[in-house]
């Protein structure tokens, strides 16, 4: 491998989202009125943990899942409106490396949760006598473990390998650091690199993604045949998971299963609605379709204000 041109870089200088000062202030307003959706995520987590008539797993796994999708948000966010402002907008290699990592294990933790939340809820619907005994909390919990120490394995992975690279250029194309940007900046042949990051990233996204769809396939088709009021509980949940799945994964199968030398605008685009936009949106869409949840946190409310 070549290394003779390549530099120390100490800092990345990040592109930005748009060089148009019209849509950056566009997305500036976006990211702000998002900043008054977060507070919901927490609300959920409140709500769960408070109630205790929401002790089932699926709300033990829908509180994690705004945890995540909450701390997803604050990996990318935060900085955002400050550099929106500023002329020049720089991160430092450390925090670049970082900010890649967590940006893996929170993503990578939504993916798996949600496996782990369409297998909760093939075993309550098709399988709703043995319930109570697949589904204890001692499942849960090794469940849970198991997803983080999956994502820890996937995401020292991906860091293993950038830090192992020599690099030429400080210009980051994108307002983040990522796996796809941090690649193109290498003076060396990154191919196998490449490959790994694609099999690590893109095709378990995809496999996951896959996975998903057959579990609530498989659930419904097993509800088809029961009472009218099955169906409706198989139609509304498999739904509203299913809305989740394409917000969380797809983004992520359409940025990590291509070559990473091509990285085009629409990319950058898709990189904002995955890292911001819809990690927020995620918990509240389930909310609103779970009559429990939303029973709950009326009653919450209540006795606030009473």
């Amino acid at each position: 491998m070549e290394h003779e041109n390549s530099t120390v870089v100490t800092v990345f200088i990040l592109a930005g989202l748009t060089q148009s000062q019209n849509i950056q202030l566009l997305v500036f307003v976006l990211v702000l009125i998002f900043y008054l959706i977060l507070p919901g995520n927490f609300l959920i987590i409140f709500t769960i943990r408070s109630d205790p008539g929401l002790t089932a797993p699926l709300y033990f796994f829908l509180g994690n899942l705004a945890f995540l999708n909450a701390s997803y948000f604050f990996i990318v966010a935060p900085r955002m409106p400050v550099d929106f402002l500023s002329e020049k907008k720089v991160i430092s290699y450390r925090g670049c490396i970082i900010q890649l990592f967590f940006l893996h294990f929170l993503g990578g933790g939504e993916g798996l949760l949600l496996v782990v939340m369409a297998f909760d809820r093939y075993i309550a619907i098709c399988r709703p006598l043995h319930y109570s005994t697949v589904m204890n909390p001692r499942t849960c919990y090794a469940l849970l473990l198991a997803l983080w120490l999956g994502d820890f394995v996937h995401s020292i992975i991906q860091v293993a390998f950038i830090l192992r690279l020599p690099f030429c250029d400080p210009n980051l194309d994108n307002f983040f650091c990522d796996v796809p940007q941090v690649i193109k900046l290498a003076c060396t042949d990154t191919f196998v690199v490449e490959l790994v990051m694609v099999f690590n990233s893109g095709l378990l996204t995809l496999l996951c993604f896959l996975r998903l769809l057959a579990s609530y396939a498989v659930t419904f088709c097993r509800e088809c045949g029961s009472s009218f009021e099955g169906k409706s509980k198989a139609v509304s949940t498999c739904t509203t998971h299913i809305i989740v799945i394409f917000l969380i994964l797809g983004p992520g199968i359409f940025i990590y299963t291509c070559p990473f030398r091509a990285f085009p605008a629409d990319k950058v685009l898709v990189s904002l609605f995955h890292t911001v936009i819809f990690p927020l949106l995620n918990p509240v869409i389930y909310t609103l379709n779970n009559q429990e949840v939303k029973a709950s946190v009326k009653m919450l409310f209540n006795q606030h204000l009473a």
